[in-house]
């Protein structure tokens, strides 16, 4: 995807915010929370989120065994291509140390949670902080509030030209193999979509009647941006954030599956464990299989609610 085309999806999605009243007088997240309860997309999303989440809350207390406990090493013998599969007490089988797939796939929720909702509040933040900083320029700095805001849009534009893999394995690469390595490589990848996108919100609320009203009552600047836009361009922000959750989760995978991710295989984190899937997957493909339908879904999950909210939110969309 050029930079062009990403620019221009990220600035679609900060003008919804341009307009925060609908005809009938209801607010903008009043009428978009109708227009979701009544879609099947935004209900399946958040029915796969939510069983997500408990299963990633609660699964370390419900797992029959311990996902580090090799117990059964005795009855698998990955260099003759011997697995156990699905039988009473292995639900999903075994892995090829003679682990318990069930309960590492429980287990693995939470770290895979953790590594989403991580990388993703690293991408916010970041991106958040930068944002404001040139949305504010931009609308009420003047001309060298224009130039400043110029500078950093041009540093966003030359990461948004990086394909977002390719950058996050660069990063990576450099840190080292860790969780907390994949966590900031993920989160930074993010950055500068987050920052487009509230600096394209506060730009769209900067000519708006309340900011001009409250310009004339010589009300400071700080407090205007503080107060009034910033409050009013948070909607795709909180989009993109769900949507970024999908995509954050897809990526930390991939990197793990790269052997960039948590070098301790006693962890289970999905991508980890479809990273140690690969060499057995002509003998054992459930192994593989169980993470990867795991990551498939929670991004599906995520990217059903984020793009329903997108859909509710959209003013074109409105009846």
């Amino acid at each position: 995807m050029s930079v062009a085309t990403k620019t221009e999806k990220i600035q679609r999605l900060a003008e919804l915010t341009a307009v925060n009243e609908t005809s009938t007088g209801a607010s903008l997240w009043r009428e978009a929370f109708r227009r979701l309860k009544s879609s099947k997309m935004a209900i399946v999303g958040a029915v796969i989120i939510v069983a997500f989440i408990v299963i990633a809350i609660v699964g370390p207390l419900l797992a029959p065994y311990s996902p580090s406990a090799q117990t059964w090493r005795s009855e698998v013998f990955p260099n003759q291509g011997k697995f156990v599969g699905a039988r009473d007490g292995n639900w999903f089988g075994l892995d090829h140390l003679g682990r318990d797939l069930f309960s590492r796939m429980l287990v693995g929720a939470r770290q895979t949670l953790l590594v989403g909702i991580v990388a993703t509040l690293i991408g916010l933040v970041a991106g958040f902080l930068i944002g404001i900083v040139s949305g504010a320029a931009a609308t009420l700095g003047g001309d060298t509030g224009r130039r400043v805001d110029s500078a950093i849009m041009r540093f966003i534009d030359m990461m948004l030209a990086l394909p977002s893999l390719l950058l996050a394995v660069s990063i990576a690469a450099v840190m080292g193999q860790s969780l907390t390595t994949v966590m900031i490589a993920v989160g930074v990848v993010q950055v500068p979509v987050f920052a487009r996108l509230l600096r394209g919100a506060m730009l769209a609320q900067g000519g708006a009647d309340y900011v001009l009203a409250a310009q004339s009552l010589g009300v400071r600047k700080r407090r205007i941006v503080l107060s009034q836009i910033l409050p009013n361009s948070l909607s795709p922000v909180i989009v993109q954030a769900t949507l970024s959750l999908a995509t954050a989760i897809i990526e930390a995978a991939a990197l793990s599956y790269l052997g960039l991710g948590n070098p301790d295989p006693a962890i289970p984190e999905w991508g980890v464990m479809l990273a140690q899937a690969q060499r057995f997957f002509s003998y054992a493909p459930t192994m593989a299989i169980y993470p990867a339908i795991g990551i498939i879904i929670t991004a599906l999950g995520f990217t059903l609610l984020g793009e329903a909210m997108r859909e509710a939110l959209d003013p074109k969309l409105r009846g």
